[in-house]
Parts: structure tokens; sequence; C-alpha cells
């Protein structure tokens, strides 16, 4: 029964004023109706509500936060296994390549000294003809000195014997 009915059957005796007081309390309803009003209880529900619903969303945040960090150490450590194995090919690679590289630098340091020991023997060679030559130049010069001389002092003693014989 609405308090509107309540009113007008109180007042009930004198019926005019029973009518008034009833279509004012009837309009007073439809105000509160129309505008809803929350009471202190529904607020506090409406808290506990909400209190209830962000405790939740923050529980699943929290599963969620641990799921994609579960995820993301799983691929981190997927990574670097991955640029560790990939690492240590490259090293095995630079190794071979390197190892190559020095057995290269060898054959050519051995050629190089194999062609520079024959060049440093063609050169002691040639040294050794022009040395050969020389001092038989020399000897062949001395020889005709020799004999110039000689041939001087013989004229030498010839004069001088003939100038005692005379």
């Amino acid at each position: 029964m609405s308090l509107a009915i309540k009113v007008y059957e109180a007042f009930k005796d004198d019926e005019n004023k029973a009518k008034i007081l009833a279509d004012v309390i009837e309009q007073i309803e439809m105000v509160l109706k129309s505008n809803q009003v929350a009471t202190q209880q529904d607020l506090i529900n409406t808290q506990v509500a909400l209190t209830k619903e962000i405790e939740k969303i923050r529980a699943d945040l929290t599963i969620k936060i641990e799921q994609v960090r579960a995820e993301l150490t799983k691929e981190i450590e997927k990574v670097r296994a991955d640029l560790k194995i990939e690492i240590e090919q490259v090293r095995a690679e630079l190794t071979k390549e390197i190892e190559k590289v020095r057995a290269d630098l060898k054959i050519e340091i051995e050629q190089v000294r194999a062609d520079l020991t024959k060049e440093i023997e063609k050169a002691r060679t040639e040294l050794t003809i022009v040395m050969h030559n020389n001092h038989v130049s020399a000897l062949r010069w001395l020889v005709g000195l020799m004999i110039t001389q000689l041939l001087a002092i013989s004229g030498i003693f010839v004069a001088l014997i003939q100038l005692f014989l005379k």
C-alpha cells in the first residue's frame, strides 16, 4: 500500500484535505522514484561490490603479469641459448678461417724464403765470378808488372855491366 493511500485513509473524515494530502504524497513518491535517490546502504553495497570487483581484477592482472613474465623469461632464455649457439658457430668458423690463413701465410713465407735463398745463391755465384775475374785480372796485371820490372832491372844490369866493362 502506498503512502498516499495511507494518508487518505487517515484523513478520510475530511475528504477534501485527504485528497490534497494524498496527491501531494503521491507526487513526492513519484519524484523520489524518478530521481532514484541512493541510500547510504545502497552506497555501501555498491562500494563493497566495486571493491570485490577491483580485487578480482587485481588478482587476474597479477596472474596475467606472472604468466607474461614467465613467458618472457622463457623467450629470453631461448634467445640467449640461440645466441650462444650462433656465437659458438661463428667462433668455430673464424677459428677455421684463421687456421687457413695461417697455413696460407706459412706456405707463402716458405716460398719467399726459397726464392730469397735462390736469389742469395745466385748473387753469391755472381759475386764469386766477379771476384774471380778481378783476381785473374789483378794477377795478370801483377804478372805484367813483374815482367816489366824484371825487364827494367835486367836492362839496368845490362847497362851497369856494360858501364863496368868499358
